[in-house]
């Protein structure tokens, strides 16, 4: 039965009526007609429903699938991009990192920035005009691109004249009228790349620094960096690129050489992409010119900045400044109000140049500051807030009065520590046995030093001091002991800002293969900077024509005495004939070292006294009858080879085998002096 046939069955079924009334037979018919419509369609409807939810899964399926592609579409064109910037997809150029928008800006925007800087900078008007010249010139060239460096300038003047305090002030004005769109100065120090062997170095740390968000990268100690450098800063800054000779890639972003192997998308170049280029020195454009050629200097368009040498009354203003600040802060953390006259002044501004320009001025005041924290530490009862505190100057000391209290060394609040005490090293000088020539000469020094410092505290012409000396004589004669005290006392005075004393020999300086020498002797002279170079067999370092290693390592000690001779001091030591013949290894030594101290040998009464204080050391003394036979056994074997017998050596060595005697004398007699050596106990045959 058809569908159509089952309707009007069903049809029948329900009007029952006239022609169209339906037997019992068909009704029958239409119901269970009905009841497989109403299964058809049930089942019709659940096969619906099962097709809609996998239309559904499916539906969620390829939008999850579409959302998943996208994403790694967008994931793979962020990492194309990044692998083509680094040049790991065939790319030849690694570019800086594309620094911020900065506000579109011109060049009034450097209205009034120069006398801002300046009531920061005092004492350097003209330099400070100068440099923000310099940064004022591609705004207004039009040539603030980044296809290029932006600029190029040295800052040149005497160390300690405020180059690199005054560039970090300029810059953060900068910033702050969006000029640059940061503060930060990214610096390198050329000395680091002194040889050949630095290449991949100097090549990392250039990328680096071209990689930061600094726009402006400062470049220290040019002086003492290779020339093959030097010539690719000077290509970067004039041409914007820097073609690479060796093939690069990028390892977790740091710049790393391949040698000859073939990596897909070596870096073929670096980019200066629109930075600023400062170059520090205290020589002007003439040892730049030798440096880096006479296209570079032209290229500079003239901004070549100079410091110059303070004067009183510009030192005068700084301590003024210093002291100002000092004022508030101890006003704000101790509760003082400080009172002071000119004589405080005056002796701040005093400080400059004895360590390190205005920096030795600044550790001063801080100095001053942590020396009233400690009266605050100490102090039952914290002073109420306001209560004055007057500072006086009595001789070389800074007093202060708290209150109604009576003055008082102020500094000597200070934790107990080596502050460059005159009068202790003094001491240990006098306390040398012999050699007054020699102790003549340190203090000579000194003097010649802190004359030539109060020459620069009153803004006069000082003459370079040099203090690169030559020890000779034989074994044992203290030249390692006066070098020592030379160190203390040079930091003493203030000659030197470290004085520490670095000792070493041929082993220290001289590499075991080709290409090492010069980096280690460097790495020496670098540790020694602010302090004392001491070598002894000095001799030793030169082994005639063949010895390669030893000359260069002489010819790179020579290099550094001149790159650093304001910040470092180098005592050679050796035998007299010896060192004289090394002298003769390079052409520049022996200029170097104008200052040649002979020791002499001991005599046999100094060797006496020498054994003596050592014993005295020990806690023990010598019978008053072992001075004749002790100085008749010393004059006999210095006669005989002071050389080999060791002077001062020969005494400890005598003294040694003294007291072991004496303690085999003890065990024989209980009763002996503990302390006391015999004449017995020496052996003096």
């Amino acid at each position: 039965m058809s569908l159509e046939d089952q309707y009007d069955a069903w049809v029948r079924s329900v009007t029952g009526t006239g022609r169209h009334s339906a037997t019992k037979q068909d009704r029958d018919a239409a119901q269970n007609s009905l009841n497989a419509m109403q299964a058809q369609l049930d089942a019709l409807a659940e096969s619906q429903k099962r097709q809609k939810s996998a239309a559904d899964a499916l539906n969620a399926v390829q939008r999850a699938g579409a959302a998943t592609a996208d994403s790694v579409r967008r994931m793979s064109s962020e990492l194309t991009q990044s692998l083509r910037q680094d040049g790991l997809l065939g790319g030849k150029t690694a570019q800086p990192a594309p620094a911020a928008e900065p506000v579109k800006v011109g060049p009034e925007n450097f209205n009034g920035l120069a006398d801002r800087v300046r009531q920061q900078v005092l004492g350097q008007d003209a330099f400070v005009g100068q440099v923000v010249k310099a940064f004022r010139r591609p705004f207004v060239m039009g040539t603030a691109d980044t296809a290029h460096a932006r600029g190029s300038m040295l800052l040149c003047g005497p160390t300690g004249t405020g180059r690199h305090y005054a560039l970090t002030c300029i810059v953060d004005e900068m910033a702050g009228r969006g000029l640059l769109h940061s503060a930060l100065i990214e610096t390198m120090d050329l000395a680091l790349y002194p040889g050949p062997a630095q290449e991949k170095l100097f090549l990392q740390d250039l990328y680096a620094a071209l990689q930061s968000d600094a726009e402006v990268l400062a470049f220290d100690h040019y002086e003492s960096c290779a020339s093959n450098y030097l010539n690719m800063l000077a290509t970067l800054a004039i041409d914007g690129t820097l073609p690479l000779t060796s093939r690069y890639v990028l390892q977790r972003g740091i710049l790393v050489d391949v040698g000859t192997a073939l990596a897909p998308g070596a870096i073929g170049e670096l980019q200066a992409a629109g930075k600023y280029f400062v170059f520090f020195s205290n020589r002007d454009e003439t040892a730049l010119a030798d440096k880096f050629g006479a296209r570079f200097v032209d290229a500079l368009e003239g901004d070549i900045c100079r410091t110059q040498a303070f004067t009183p009354e510009s030192l005068a203003a700084i301590a003024a400044r210093e002291l100002n600040h000092l004022a508030q802060r101890v006003k704000a953390q101790c509760g003082l109000v400080l009172a002071m006259g000119s004589d405080v002044r005056d002796l701040v501004a005093a400080q400059y140049g004895k360590t390190s320009g205005m920096t030795a001025m600044r550790d001063y005041v801080d100095s001053i500051y942590r020396a009233f924290a400690e009266y605050v530490l100490d102090a039952d009862d914290i002073p109420t807030a306001g209560t004055p505190a007057k500072l006086t100057v009595d001789g070389s000391h800074l007093m202060a009065a708290i209150g109604s209290g009576e003055p008082f060394d102020l500094l000597a609040l200070l934790p107990r520590q080596y502050r460059g005490d005159v009068d202790a090293v003094e001491a240990e000088l006098d306390a040398i046995v012999g050699l007054d020539e020699v102790k003549d000469f340190v203090r000579g020094i000194a003097q010649n030093v802190q004359a030539q410092q109060k020459r620069k505290a009153q803004g006069l012409k000082v003459a370079d001091v040099n203090m690169h000396m030559i020890f000779t004589g034989n074994p044992g004669t203290g030249k390692t002991t006066i070098a020592r005290i030379l160190a203390k006392y040079l930091k003493a005075i203030g000659a030197l800002r470290g004085g520490q004393l670095v000792e070493v020999t041929r082993a220290d300086l001289v590499g075991r293969y080709v290409g090492h020498t010069a980096p280690l002797t460097n790495q020496v002279i670098q540790s020694a900077l602010g302090g004392v170079l001491f070598i002894d067999e000095a001799y030793s370092l030169y082994r005639g024509g063949e010895d390669s290693f030893g000359l260069e390592a002489i010819d790179t000690l020579v290099k550094g005495i001149e790159d650093h001779r304001d910040d470092l001091v180098v005592i050679l030591a050796g035998y007299s004939k010896e060192m004289a013949l090394f002298l003769t290894a390079n052409s520049g030594l022996a200029s170097r070292f104008p200052n040649q101290i002979e020791f002499p040998d001991y005599t046999g009464a100094e060797l006496l006294a020498i054994t003596q204080s050592i014993a005295k050391s020990k806690g023990y003394r010598l019978d008053d009858a072992c001075a004749m036979p002790l100085v008749a056994f010393f004059d006999r074997r210095q006669s005989e080879n002071a050389a080999e017998n060791g002077n001062g050596r020969m005494a400890r060595n005598t003294l040694e085998k003294a007291i072991l005697n004496q303690s085999k004398r003890l065990v024989a007699d209980a009763d002996a002096a503990l302390d006391l050596l015999l004449p017995g106990d020496f052996e003096l045959e």
